[in-house]
């Protein structure tokens, strides 16, 4: 078996990850996506599996195109990857696999932006098209804010800028969730609490055990399977009329769910990443 992890440097979940692949004498290469050159002419399939773990997003969408058009198999694959990076693209496959998500609106000037927020009333969340990490998203609190940040977006921002991603606002009780799928089981689910809106850990949240319930379980699957399935993380906010979808990140952070939900996640990933390697190499 001829494997591959491709990262961009190695965080405590790369160690945690390749601590478990040595764990089980896995032979494995690291490319460094600072340092990796593709030749378009001979893009040669060296490895059954790439398991993807790069922070930059295009970089990692790259390289899975092009080791997917080599005929390697990858954990995420090109599509996946596109799917969750996407918001636009995500929101679009939830809604049409009918997954519950807060109202979206999408449009491409500031005009038509201030009338789709004026649409979705008072207040609106706003959301760079690609992101991580709960950067760059604002809540848009009266027509004075929204005409500014739409000024700002349109005269400062790159090319994912000028797409304006509009959601309705969604109070929820101080936390929201996020679950873990492997394949074709929700492994995992963690609260997170913020007094801040954004409750990403990585900006301050605070993580606990929360159980998988057959809902939690069941809508989570279905956000996975809406944008290709895989390794994944689903992000859930509690809502009055039930639990809706607001994101699914396809190279998951996971160092601080480890212990708060008792579940060995870097190993639930490996055993999906061997299997399907194996299946590669069957095929």
């Amino acid at each position: 078996m001829r494997l591959a992890v491709i990262l961009s440097r190695v965080r405590a979940e790369e160690k945690l990850l390749f601590a478990e692949l040595e764990r089980r004498g896995v032979a494995y290469d690291r490319i460094d996506d600072r340092d990796v050159v593709f030749d378009l002419d001979s893009v040669h399939p060296r490895y059954d599996l790439v398991f993807e773990r790069c922070i930059n997003h295009s970089r990692a969408l790259y390289a899975l195109r092009l080791f997917n058009d080599a005929g390697v198999t990858t954990v995420n694959s090109y599509e996946v990857a596109e799917n969750c990076g996407n918001k636009v693209i995500s929101s679009s496959l939830l809604v049409k696999h009918g997954v519950p998500t807060p109202r979206t609106l999408v449009a491409f000037t500031p005009e038509s932006a201030l009338r789709a927020i004026e649409t979705i009333g008072y207040p609106a969340v706003l959301k760079p098209v690609i992101g991580s990490w709960g950067r760059l998203l604002s809540v848009v609190s009266d027509r004075y804010a929204a005409e500014a940040i739409l000024e700002h977006k349109d005269t400062l921002g790159s090319y994912q800028h000028s797409i304006f991603y509009i959601q309705e606002f969604v109070e929820k009780p101080g936390r929201d969730i996020r679950s873990f799928v492997v394949g074709e089981q929700t492994i995992a689910a963690i609260y997170r609490y913020s007094d801040h809106w954004i409750t990403n850990t990585a900006l301050g949240g605070r993580a606990e055990g929360c159980p998988v319930t057959d809902e939690i379980s069941s809508l989570s699957l279905a956000a996975a399977r809406a944008v290709g399935g895989g390794v994944l993380a689903v992000d859930l906010m509690e809502t009055p009329s039930g639990l809706q979808v607001t994101e699914v990140n396809y190279t998951m952070e996971f160092r601080n769910s480890i212990q708060t939900t008792g579940v060995d996640i870097p190993a639930r990933m490996i055993d999906y990443v061997l299997h399907r390697a194996e299946a590669a190499v069957a095929a």
